[in-house]
């Protein structure tokens, strides 16, 4: 499912995509994928698409943070959740130091 997320937020010109085993790390879930959009009407539109295109392929997500604001939108899909940031907010909370210790995943996304 990350390589599936990762091509949608791709598709939507989403940015600066990285996915994190935290499998050992972390209690809540095996992986993180953290992105960005360009302005929160973008970081709102790549959230949809990934609801979409899961959602074709029979996955729900357990809950959802912040569809409205769109600065940080957080999709909890249980076994991996997706983080989608606006730029400066990515840079100001750091989750990737937060997971620092889990491995990145090599993401396959077609071109």
């Amino acid at each position: 499912m990350l390589e599936t997320i990762a091509q949608a937020i791709f598709d939507k010109k989403g940015v600066n995509t990285l996915a994190l085993d935290v499998r050992g790390i972390s209690s809540l879930t095996d992986y993180v994928l953290i992105a960005e959009g360009m302005v929160d009407r973008h970081v709102i539109a790549l959230a949809h698409e990934i609801l979409h295109v899961l959602k074709e392929k029979g996955e729900r997500p357990l809950n959802t943070e912040g569809l409205q604001h769109g600065d940080w939108v957080v999709l909890d899909f249980g076994g991996y959740i997706v983080h989608l940031f606006m730029p400066g907010l990515r840079d100001k909370y750091k989750l990737e130091e937060l997971y620092r210790q889990g491995k990145i995943v090599n993401l396959q996304i077609k071109i």
